[in-house]
């Protein structure tokens, strides 16, 4: 038996300072639009991410920077573009406001299906939902008595946060806390393709 404790983990493309401070901007004129119940990400927060572990453990950190290891090694670095906004699930149930991710994502879509397939072999759960890259600006705590989010997603293609070379992945630690969740980088792996 270990005292080990479980490790929240998740790998992710981080987003660089002039990204976010779009971003920091576009929520800030978002907030003033709408009205509701709506608990902002901090944008230093906001990363692209590909696979949400869970807890894990420490040996399972180092099964994951394995494979991840071998598995950048085909993969150059990845042409990206943050616009275009929208909401999951859809209008009528309005839970998440996010940033669309255009450019290279045929690549980054396939790097993260296979990216996920090594991990199953290695026991980790497989993703069920298909991946469709996103940063999450916002979460609908009630979607009663929220106002102006219609407009707002007409029109969407009018938000854009710049673009980006993505060079690799990182494995983030989270935790939560009572004000927010916390990351902390365990590894990071270049694209070396």
């Amino acid at each position: 038996m270990t005292d080990e404790k479980p490790i929240r983990a998740f790998l992710a493309i981080d987003l660089p300072i002039e990204v976010l401070n779009e971003i920091r901007g576009i929520q800030s004129g978002l907030s003033k639009t709408l009205q509701g119940m709506i608990r902002w990400v901090r944008p230093e927060a906001i990363h692209l991410t590909l696979k949400f572990f869970g807890d894990i453990s420490g040996d399972d950190i180092v099964t994951i920077s394995r494979v991840m290891e071998e598995h950048v090694n085909g993969t150059g670095p990845l042409a990206l573009d943050v616009k275009t906004l929208g909401v999951f699930p859809d209008m009528n149930r309005p839970r998440v406001i996010w940033l669309g991710i255009s450019g290279d994502v045929e690549c980054l879509i396939r790097f993260q299906k296979s990216m996920d397939k090594k991990l199953h072999e290695h026991g980790f759960a497989k993703e069920e939902r298909p991946f469709r890259p996103h940063l999450t600006l916002a979460r609908i705590k009630e979607p009663k008595g929220l106002i102006g989010l219609a407009k707002i997603v007409e029109n969407r293609d009018n938000y854009t946060a710049g673009h980006f070379d993505a060079g690799g992945l990182t494995l983030f630690r989270s935790r939560l806390t009572p004000k927010g969740a916390i990351y902390t980088k365990l590894a990071y792996f270049a694209f070396a393709g």
